[in-house]
């Protein structure tokens, strides 16, 4: 789905050159594609209201021509085909042709002939320039290397006066199930502690003033970041361990080299820390997202 440093997550590894960090992440999402479409509904149910907020601050409506980057297994492009309805054009990219298949499948289902996928490094967009109205980028740009890259690619692609709008996760005291998952899996993996922002990691960019510089520094104007606060419910911190095991490959990739009876310790240390928010209403997971917009 999305791209992410996996030299960062080997912490003490040699640094790898930027083609195998591509690879890598390709890889890593191809493997994640179908725990991340199976949880669609699920992933839905958490970022609907957010997901229309960045729609809404993108300035999306009728007829208008979206650049969807990181798209992913396509929840999002489907809300984007809806609102510019059968005259306007969706154009679906991510790193992974596995989890963009599973996109392009959803639309072709829901009847959105308007959708196009490209298969792509968000950093590097193949697209015409100054050919789309609106872009927008749902939790995919804390995990680019170079996001600053991802950004300006972003302008390029947008007409004058085009909206963009991007969600990341917020601020790393607001999201503390990042933090557990992060810090924990390390801890197994016997690797050092990170800081919360080292690009490429899930909350790399949580401070509003460092986005609002990033987008300022690619060009755009009118530019402001909204924190919203998006808890994740489910009935139990089992479900949730089970949702990051099959498709968060950033915590995946930190694991991925131990043993399995070793991987399984880690997952029930996790489970086990993330039990603190279980409710008599059900597992209510704490999050905050950042939603960057601005105008080109």
């Amino acid at each position: 789905m999305k791209r992410c440093l996996t030299g960062g997550d080997q912490g003490s590894q040699a640094v790898t050159s930027p083609q195998t960090e591509t690879k890598a992440a390709r890889d890593a999402w191809d493997r994640s594609a179908a725990g991340w479409d199976e949880h669609a509904p699920v992933i839905r149910r958490w970022l609907y209201t957010a997901t229309q907020a960045m729609l809404d601050m993108a300035a999306i409506g009728p007829g208008s021509r979206v650049l969807d980057v990181a798209a992913g297994a396509g929840d999002q492009t489907l809300d984007i085909a809806q609102r510019v309805g059968p005259q306007g054009r969706v154009l679906a990219t991510d790193l992974s042709p596995l989890i963009l298949e599973r996109a392009k499948g959803n639309c072709r289902r829901a009847g959105c002939a308007q959708v196009e996928t490209l298969v792509g490094d968000a950093e590097e967009l193949a697209v015409e320039p100054a050919s789309f109205d609106a872009a927008v980028s749902r939790l995919g740009l804390m995990l680019f290397p170079h996001p600053l890259r991802a950004i300006r690619a972003m302008h390029a692609a947008l007409r004058p006066a085009g909206g963009v709008c991007t969600m990341v996760f917020g601020r790393p005291e607001r999201n503390p199930c990042i933090t557990i998952l992060m810090r924990t899996a390390l801890e197994h993996a016997g690797l050092p502690m990170r800081e919360p922002m080292q690009p490429g990691s899930l909350l790399s960019l949580g401070q509003p003033s460092r986005l609002d510089g990033l987008f300022r520094e690619a060009g755009f104007s009118n530019v402001a970041t909204t924190l919203i606060d998006a808890p994740f419910a489910l009935p139990s911190a089992r479900e949730y361990v089970e949702f990051v095991r099959s498709s968060a490959s950033p915590v995946q990739q930190i694991l991925s080299g131990l043993e399995p009876d070793k991987q399984l310790a880690a997952w029930d240390d996790i489970e086990a820390q993330l039990a603190r928010f279980q409710s008599p209403s059900g597992w209510i997971g704490p999050n905050e997202l950042a939603l960057t917009a601005a105008r080109r």
